[in-house]
């Protein structure tokens, strides 16, 4: 035991205790950009980070991976928040979401992310990657209070809400906020770049942050008209706990919004964990498979949690998972010591917190939406086929102009449509001869044959010409449907009285005398 404990301390000082830290200087950041991103009180997007870290990380099974707030969820996040028209009733709907996470990790079904299309989940990020772009653009020019932003990504373009907005624009704006973004984009593109190797030692998010201040500071002092106003500014109470909000339960009830964004968000965040874990397992070297079962029970637990302490729902996230793989994590203590780091932070300097600029923030999320909807991921769905890239298409133009639920929906349909379409195709084979002026006609059943081809193959049936000869092979099938063995054994019975001679090989007709 004592051996065992000296050995988890030696790997904790030397690789989790410094990986830790440097998620923590990622997660610091991305929390507060994410929380703005949704419409929640910036605390609440600390407070997530927390519980990820502290809460998740305990229960989860995961080595590697990090939970916290993700960009994913923003929109969903912050459409419900305005729905619901109550942050306390949001909160039910968070608790809502992390029981339903609970109940499918019982219910052993974390293999749900499987039975997603690639071509529908590419789709549904590429869509939240530009919501998060669109909603960060007034932020970024200076404009403090975006308004505007009501439900969906068409509204942006009503008379009421963007040209309304922007004829205000001028009371709002200082060519300091614009400075800080263009210095901030410009900082993360060239940190992203591979001639930036030596500087990657400090995390882009944070280096960003630590240049928003600097510049603000540098404004002021020389009492320029480039400072910012406070309100461009993060304003974290100086005592965090005394303003958190928590749950009415007593309206638990009172709407069925609750329970239907509940488990929207649920789902959503369900798959964004399966999608995440499924990556971070890849990037570890030692091979380590994370039990996804647990993993949703621990997410589900850790979303109750954030419901019960007024913050917004979590995932587990690639960035900082990608992070800490980098730092040299080595087991589930470095997502723990970072949860740690963001709580000393929050209780120790939040005076600090409140002088980084919203212009800093919404630069990072700039470039976390710009790398969700890249043109290479176009080019890329465009060069798999339409049958990859139709799906893709609408379920971003569906969530564009509806909600995240319809147009990933209607992405699935989609999907499903070219599958049926795709088995229309392969579930047999005909092929046509001639012998001695005979018709010779050979249908050859493939390995499983559905009832998703019987119009197509009573058609086909229905076109022989008499007297020729038919043969129907089933011989290397799998699987037959009843409902195709039925129109088989149909036309066998009929097949004389139209001087049809047909040959049955490894099928067995059935009785169907008693069909009406």
């Amino acid at each position: 035991m004592k051996r065992t404990i000296k050995y988890y301390r030696i790997i904790w000082l030397k690789h989790d205790l410094p990986a830790g830290l440097s998620v923590f200087l990622v997660a610091l950041p991305l929390c507060l950009g994410i929380a703005l991103a949704s419409g929640a009180p910036l605390y609440a997007g600390l407070l997530s980070g927390i519980i990820g870290g502290l809460v998740v990380s305990v229960i989860s099974g995961a080595q590697l991976a990090v939970s916290g707030p993700a960009a994913g969820l923003s929109t969903i996040v912050a459409a419900s928040i305005i729905s619901l028209g109550d942050y306390k009733l949001f909160l039910l709907a968070v608790i809502v979401a992390g029981l339903f996470q609970v109940i499918l990790g019982i219910l052993k079904l974390g293999v749900i992310a499987n039975y997603f299309p690639s071509s529908v989940i590419k789709g549904m990020l590429a869509s939240i990657g530009i919501i998060l772009i669109s909603k960060q653009i007034p932020l970024a020019l200076g404009y403090d209070q975006p308004d505007f932003w009501t439900s969906g990504f068409i509204n942006l373009f009503s008379p009421d809400n963007f040209l309304g907005s922007f004829q205000q624009f001028n009371h709002h704006l200082t060519r300091g906020t614009i400075l800080i973004t263009f210095i901030s984009l410009i900082a993360l593109i060239y940190l992203q770049h591979p001639s930036s190797k030596k500087l990657k030692v400090i995390p882009a998010p944070l280096f960003v942050v630590v240049l928003g201040i600097i510049f603000n500071l540098l404004f002021t002092n020389a009492a320029s008209t480039f400072s910012l106003k406070q309100t461009q500014l993060v304003n974290i109470p100086s005592n965090l706990f005394a303003s958190i909000s928590f749950p009415n339960f007593s309206n638990i009830f009172s709407t069925t919004e609750i329970w239907k964004d509940g488990l929207i968000i649920g789902l959503l965040a369900t798959l964004e964990t399966l999608l995440c874990i499924e990556a971070i397992d890849k990037l570890d070297r030692r091979n380590r498979i994370t039990p996804i079962n647990r993993e949703l029970i621990a997410q589900g637990i850790g979303n109750m949690t954030c419901g019960l302490l007024g913050a917004i729902p979590i995932t587990a996230v690639v960035v900082r998972g990608a992070a800490n793989v980098d730092a040299g994590g080595r087991t589930k203590l470095a997502a723990f010591t970072h949860g740690l780091f963001l709580l000393l932070a929050v209780l120790l300097v939040p005076f600090l917190l409140n002088k980084i600029p919203y212009a800093s923030l919404a630069a990072i999320l700039l470039v976390t939406g710009y790398n969700l909807t890249k043109p290479k991921l176009y080019r890329n769905m465009w060069s798999l086929g339409w049958k990859q890239f139709i799906p893709f298409l609408i379920t971003i133009i569906v969530i564009l102009s509806t909600d995240l639920l319809i147009g990933v929906f209607i992405g699935l349909l989609i999907s499903i449509y070219f599958i049926v379409q795709n088995n229309f195709k392969t579930d047999y084979k005909i092929t046509k001869s001639t012998q001695h002026e005979i018709e010779m006609h050979y249908i050859k059943l493939n390995s499983n044959v559905t009832f998703l081809n019987k119009v197509k193959l009573r058609k086909a049936l229905d076109e022989i010409p008499e007297y020729s000869i038919l043969t129907i092979d089933g011989r290397e099938c799998n699987f037959i449907d009843y409902d195709i063995l039925e129109i088989i054994s149909e036309y066998y019975n009929k097949a004389h009285d139209r001087h049809i001679e047909l040959h049955l090989q490894g099928i067995e007709t059935v009785n169907t005398t008693a069909v009406h």
